[in-house]
């Protein structure tokens, strides 16, 4: 990146956009280089509705910017996605068309956008790497969300082909931290765990219910984590073929696992019991992070339960502000 480049960030208000804005501040006060002939700008819902092309269009000749970081998206937990899946297809295929057709009209130099990796398919083997996005249907539960993300990836080549655009994406795995939205119709699912065991503390109850078997294995990445990432990968990567982000196989853990560690940092005396009448969703999707690891050797993630802890700490501290 040169002198004067102007990174937006799109969905900048939400939790990985808050997560890059630490990171940024924090580096900037450790007089990290890299930072002083940069202008970022992270733009939220309030700034213009993606959704519409003209608002998009408006974003971008507002802050003309020269680099984006494409986060912004319709999201949610894994009952949300099931009981709006044609919603969210619509409306995040409307959000990536316009902005990356935005970034092509305003002579954007890279963009780097935000996948999932429930774009893999649902059957499949394991570890899944970048080469397999496309080999067969997600899962049901949110095929609506993993069919719009995955036509990013058919974008960044499409504007590739066509323009010689240098617009790329990265496929991270389950994503939590500070700023995560708490919310209990739509949040992911250790938010909605953080959230939910809160009230019950609140409440004094002498057992705590979690969806499902437990059984599910899953990763997943601190945002502070990610953040940094983000930002090498905007510094130091250049393929529009997309990278995985992800925490080491080793650490993939069980949903009940995740349940246990939320307890113990949130002092909560009372039982975890599994209602099993209810969905678990896709059992696995361990991702691999050869390429990550091949090309960032020595990147250092968060240990696991030091990240809960820190998350369930700000959740307690920002109960009044928070996404809930």
């Amino acid at each position: 990146m040169s002198d004067g480049n102007v990174v937006l960030v799109t969905g900048g208000s939400g939790l990985v956009g808050q997560a890059i804005k630490t990171v940024i501040e924090r580096d900037r006060q450790k007089r990290n280089s890299d930072y002083d002939s940069e202008t970022w700008i992270f733009s939220g819902s309030k700034d213009g509705d993606l959704r519409d092309k003209t608002q998009t269009e408006a974003l971008f000749a507002k802050h003309k910017p020269t680099h984006v970081i494409h986060l912004a998206a319709m999201v949610g937990g894994l009952f949300h996605n099931m009981a709006h899946n044609l919603d969210f297809f619509r409306e995040n295929m409307s959000i990536n068309d316009n902005i990356l057709q935005a970034c092509h009209k305003y002579n954007v130099k890279k963009v780097v956008s935000c996948l999932s990796t429930c774009i893999f398919p649902d059957k499949t083997t394991y570890p899944i790497d970048e080469t397999m996005v496309h080999n067969g249907p997600p899962h049901s539960s949110n095929f609506g969300y993993s069919y719009a993300k995955r036509m990013i990836d058919v974008l960044n080549r499409g504007y590739n082909e066509s323009y010689g655009c240098m617009f790329t994406s990265v496929i991270p795995c389950n994503v939590f931290g500070p700023y995560d939205n708490f919310s209990l119709e739509s949040s992911h699912v250790i938010p909605a765990l953080i959230r939910r065991m809160d009230d019950a503390m609140q409440k004094g109850d002498p057992t705590f219910t979690v969806m499902g078997s437990g059984k599910p294995l899953r990763q997943f990445i601190y945002s502070l984590d990610l953040a940094e990432l983000f930002i090498w990968v905007l510094r130091n990567y250049n393929s529009i073929e997309p990278i995985i982000l992800s925490v080491d196989e080793k650490d993939e853990v069980t949903i009940s696992r995740v349940a246990e560690m939320i307890k113990r940092a949130h002092g909560y005396g009372g039982d975890i019991v599994y209602d099993t009448t209810r969905a678990d969703g896709q059992y696995k999707k361990t991702a691999s992070n050869t390429k990550l690891r091949t090309l960032y050797e020595d990147f250092e993630f968060t240990p696991f339960d030091k990240a809960i802890d820190e998350t369930v700490k700000w959740f307690k501290l920002n109960k009044n502000s928070a996404r809930l």
